[in-house]
Formats: structure tokens, sequence, C-alpha cells
């Protein structure tokens, strides 16, 4: 008789993979805890079971993850997303509220059921609920690998370090300042203050003649960050839960939702500490207020009895791009796409005067139903766009097709765009480009395509340029596809990739999954609209406001609005000159005016009575 080795030891790898593999039970309910996370100001973080920052998670891979995640905000909606995993055959598992599950509403409890099969490396998990995780909501979630192919790099010991930006005030209260008419240019809410571990000034002890590997994962909502390493090297190993072939590189930049992993030898004695750097990308700040700090001082301790280092500054250090990095196993360039998404970024103003995000002219709104939904209860139909509904920008995919999305910045802003459910190959990327010079993808007029292009589950769209990826539709389910600076993602700046949709009528969700949208009220069958007897009636659906009235424009509305206030003003002037015996009072007016003007974000904060209105 003959044998197949191969398959025999294929098969007894995965018989001792299923034997070794764990569940990990976690009992969690989200609950405020007051804290101070910056060391300047306190603020109500969401925390578990009465403790914030939250707990890191480990695993291995083939292990099972069961969450039981109650809801104690006792006034708020949340829900949880484990960002990067790709949730094979459990879609109703990632997480982004009225996209692939009903919000959790306060006092009830949601089991996450998951296993992590075939993934290895540095994730995270957090809200999808609004804004919400800027409140605290979130914490790594590490992948262990079970053999040396997982991990194809050797280190002694690994540091996880998180970064983050943060906010004083509470995220509700930011996105209300931020989505409002009274801010019509769209400034983003600038944080106050840059954290490492949940904290400012850091410190992370290293031994002398190790080779550590440092996770590092931004979990902010906004502004990307650099880290630099005073007198370390640093090797790039892996990236987004992606292996790649070690690159020697001397500072990192993150973009919101971006992992890397790096290995850095340790010094030979205890002489000295030294200084590991973070610095905001200032360049994505509209306005820099006086008193924000851009660079953070935390701190690399061989030695505690030795004096803390001083701030490092970094000079001249060489830049490098995603097309510099070679995933770990030569994946070559996947073939020309079977399906191509062109999707144009533009911020604009509608009807209501507030700022909203666009994809060809949509801004994302959830549906009355969950997409998830309306793909398990639409039948044949569910290959039918429509039914998902006019505001959701949703794209259905064929099975196994190649998909390319090529996405356009028409704006003068950096967007770090995530797909959930898949990494992808980045195959074109353009630099940035002037304000009033845009540049889009030339599908016949391009650079040449890489032959083992970086992967990837978050990519860095450039000011005014343009970026090109391609991925496999291998994972049935309703996959949504978002800038992960989460104020662009309020402002709607989203699609939704509907993946093979007959296929995914095959996944089973739990009762809980349903309960969750019965007590929020929600149908649990049905199109955008909530309509289960005609899935082409979108009577209903939620749409994005009217747009402006024809030939008014952002120009106008500012210029309205700052006319309006000096009207207001020069009312108020007169009032107080009858009511004030002789007294000239154009100075306070300025000042009173050039406040109102400062606090909705119509002139920069160091403005003063100097500036020409």
């Amino acid at each position: 008789m003959r044998v197949n080795f191969q398959l025999l030891l294929s098969t007894l790898a995965l018989t001792t993979q299923l034997v070794a593999s764990e569940t990990h039970t976690f009992h969690y309910t989200a609950e405020y805890v007051t804290a101070n996370p910056d060391g300047v100001h306190e603020k109500q973080m969401i925390g578990f079971n009465g403790k914030w920052p939250l707990p890191e998670i480990h695993v291995n891979k083939g292990d099972r993850v069961q969450l039981y995640l109650t809801n104690g905000l006792h006034d708020k909606n949340t829900s949880l997303h484990f960002h990067g995993l790709f949730q094979k055959g459990s879609n109703y598992m990632d997480g982004p509220q009225m996209v692939t599950q009903c919000p959790i509403a306060p006092n009830d409890t949601y089991l996450y059921n998951f296993t992590v099969p075939d993934q290895v490396g540095t994730f995270w998990y957090h809200s999808h609920t609004g804004a919400q995780y800027a409140d605290g909501l979130r914490a790594p979630f590490i992948i262990h690998g079970v053999d040396e192919e997982d991990e194809p790099y050797q280190y002694d010991e690994e540091r996880v370090i998180s970064i983050a930006d943060t906010y004083h005030k509470q995220y509700e209260d930011v996105t209300k300042e931020f989505l409002t008419r009274y801010n019509p240019t769209g400034a983003e809410p600038i944080p106050q203050n840059l954290l490492m571990n949940d904290t400012a000034n850091a410190t992370i002890h290293f031994d002398p003649n190790m080779t550590y590997l440092l996770r590092f994962v931004n979990m902010g909502l906004f502004v990307s960050q650099y880290v630099y390493i005073e007198g370390h090297d640093m090797q790039i190993v892996e990236v987004d839960g992606i292996a790649v072939e070690p690159y020697s590189v001397d500072y990192l930049y993150l973009t919101a939702g971006q992992r890397y992993s790096v290995l850095v030898k340790s010094k030979p004695n205890r002489n000295r500490n030294y200084a590991i750097m973070q610095k905001f990308d200032n360049t994505m700040l509209d306005v820099i207020p006086t008193d924000l700090k851009l660079e953070t001082l935390n701190y690399i301790v061989y030695n505690d009895a030795k004096p803390l280092p001083l701030a490092y500054h970094k000079d001249g250090a060489k830049s490098w791009t995603d097309f510099d990095l070679k995933p770990v196993g030569d994946i070559e360039i996947l073939d020309e796409p079977d399906h191509r998404i062109v999707l144009d970024v533009i911020m604009d103003n509608l009807g209501d005067g507030v700022n909203y995000a666009f994809f060809n002219n949509i801004s994302y709104v959830p549906p009355v139903v969950p997409s998830l939904i309306t793909a398990l209860t639409a039948g044949e139909q569910a290959v039918n766009a429509d039914v998902y509904g006019s505001n959701t920008n949703a794209f259905v995919l064929q099975p196994d097709d190649v998909i390319e999305i090529v996405i356009n910045n028409k704006d003068t802003g950096r967007h770090p765009f995530h797909l959930h459910g898949h990494t992808f190959q980045i195959v074109q990327k353009s630099e940035a480009f002037p304000d009033d010079e845009p540049q889009s993808y030339n599908e016949t007029d391009h650079s040449e395509f890489p032959k083992y292009p970086m992967i990837r589950d978050t990519v860095t769209l450039e000011p005014n340029g343009y970026v090109v990826l391609r991925f496999r539709a291998d994972n049935p389910g309703v996959w949504i596809f978002h800038c992960h600076v989460d104020w662009h993602l309020e402002q709607g700046l989203a699609v939704v990739l509907i993946e093979d949709p007959l296929a995914l009528q095959s996944q089973t969700p739990p009762d809980d999954f349903y309960q969750n949208c019965v007590n929020n009220g929600v149908p649990i069958t049905g199109n955008a609209a909530g309509n289960s007897h005609d899935f082409l009636d979108l009577t209903g659906e939620n749409l994005q406001p009217q747009p402006l009235p024809l030939g008014f424009t952002l120009k106008g509305y500012v210029a309205l609005l700052v006319s309006t206030l000096v009207g207001l003003f020069g009312l108020y002037s007169i009032v107080q000159y009858g009511l004030e015996d002789s007294i000239t009072d154009d100075e306070r007016i300025q000042k009173n005016l050039l406040n109102i003007l400062k606090a909705n974000n119509i002139i920069p904060e160091e403005a003063d009575e100097t500036t020409r209105l």
C-alpha cells in the first residue's frame, strides 16, 4: 500500500494543533471608570469590570475566544470589533453596528465567539459604535504562532506598545462640536495629548543583551504618529499581521489602525537609559494650539538608579514606504482584476450646513436594518446591491473574483483606509500632491507594478493622491471599508462590500445576535428600510441630507456665517454704546468676536486683534 507521507504529516500537524488549542473565556462589563490618562485631565473612560486600561488579550493560533460583553453604560449602546481578524465563517462576529450586528443595548450581553485558525501577529479590539473608542474602549489583541513558520524571526521577549491620541472631553461632546453647521470647513477636533501604553511618559524596561520584539499598535482616533528610539535600530518583521522580510528603519510611521512589529537588540550594559519618542504628524492638524505638545518623551529604562533620559530629536531619518517591504514567502501580485471599484474621496457640505465625507458623492448612512441581516434574509435578491440601500455605498462581489479598489483623493487630508475581513495588496500608491493639483490613478499610465507587493489591512492615502489595492473575494460576508480617522467615518467615509451573499446565507448567527436587534427595536428581516415584503421598496430608508441650494458653496457658507456674527456684534455694540456712558467698547467687542470665531473653528486659535477678518 502506498502512503502519502505529505498528507499524513499535514494531518498529524493539524491534529496536534487541534489538541493543543485552547478556549479563552472572558466576562467583561463595559462601564465608566474615572481615570487621568495623560496626567493632565481627569475624565470618564470606558473600562472593563471597573478597571481601565482594558486588558491585552493574548491567544495562540487555532484557539477559540469566547468574550461575553455586557453593556454597563446605562444610556449608550456599544459593540466590539476585532481589528484585522478575518472572521471566516463568523461574519456576525465582526462588530461594526448596523453593518454586521445590531448594537448592544444598555444592560444587554452579547457573546463574541470565534476561532483564530489561520492568523498570527499584532491586532487590537475596539468599540465600533460611533467614535466611542476615543473614551478608551480599545486594547491590543495578540495571536501567537505555534511553530517557526508562523513567526519566522527569533526574539527573547516581547513588549506590546500601544500609542494613541487622547481627548479631554467625552467622545459624544466632541462629535457634537464637530458635526455642526458651526464647523462648516469640517476641521477635525484637535486632540489634547499623546499616549503610550495608555499613559503619558511611559516606561518600558529593557535588560542587556536581549532581542526584543516590540509590537506597536496605533489605537488612536485621528492623528498619525512617528515613533523612534534613541540609540537603537529597529527591524520591521511584521505589518498588520503579515510577516515581512526584515527591514531596518530608524523610525516608524503609524496611522490610526496600523501595526508594526520590530526587532530591537538591547545594549550590552546598564550604563544609561534611553528616550523613546512619539510625535504627531502635525500636517494633519488644521490648527496647532499653542499649548499642544507635538512630541512626547517616553523611557527605555535599563537601570532605575540612573537618570531618566532627556528628549531625543530625530534628524535626517531615511524615509521609507510600503514598497520597501516584502511579505515572507514570495507572494506574487494577483492577476488583473475581475471587478474594479473606483472611489473618489470628497469632503463637502450638505443642506444642513454640516461638512460630510463622500465616496462618489455618497456619504454613508447606516441602514434601518444591519446589512448582514439584509443579506441573510433577501434570498436570491441578496445579489442585488439595491436592496442594501441608497446611502450605504454597497457593492456586491462575486466569489473568488480578484477585486481592485482604486481610491482617488480629491481632498487635502491624509486618510488611513481599513478593510474588514481581508488583507490587500498595495499595487500602486502615489505621493502627496499640491492642494490645487489632485492626481487620479490612470490605469493605462502608471508606475510598474511590484512583483511581490506589500500586504496589509490599513493603508495611508496621501493628500490629493491615489492608492490601488487588490484582494481576492474568498471570505463570504458583509465587510465595511472605511477611513480609520474615526471623525471621517462619522462624516460618512465608508463603503460596504457584500461578498458572495448566497454562500453567506449558510452562516447561522446565534440567538443573542437577533435578541440585540429586538431589544433595540430593529427588524430582524428586510432590506435597508426594514421592508421584508418587497426588497426593492426602500421607502423609509435612512438618507443623507439634501444638497446645498444651487450655487451655494462652502466659502459662501463661511462668509454668511462670519457676516452674520459681525452683524450681530454690530447690533450688540450699538446697544452697549447706548447703555454705557461714554465708554469706547470697540476693543472689547473685537475680542468677543474673535472668541466666538475661534470657538467655532472659523479662524485659528492663535489669531489676535490684528487678524484680518
